[in-house]
């Protein structure tokens, strides 16, 4: 499985977000967003799965991120 980082242009989102990814026990947690990556709200969603989920991340999203260990890949950039 591989680790994901969703970030968001509002902490509701994010929240949102995180619910539903908890619902399909991904291991999803909310934190602050890494100083590397950037948030409009400052909140992200760290998270667990075989491929994105984008399909359970609110509207609100801004981008999703592969975590590959220290360093984050961009995989999707919502349009804006």
């Amino acid at each position: 499985m591989e680790q994901y980082v969703a970030t968001f242009h509002t902490h509701l989102s994010a929240l949102r977000s995180c619910r539903a990814l908890q619902k399909e026990e991904t291991g999803a947690r909310m934190a602050p967003v890494p100083r590397v990556l950037s948030s409009s709200c400052g909140t992200c969603v760290f998270y667990r799965g075989e491929d994105p989920l984008l399909s359970l991340l609110d509207r609100d999203l801004e981008a999703v991120y592969r975590q590959e260990g220290k360093e984050y890949a961009l995989i999707h950039r919502a349009a804006e």
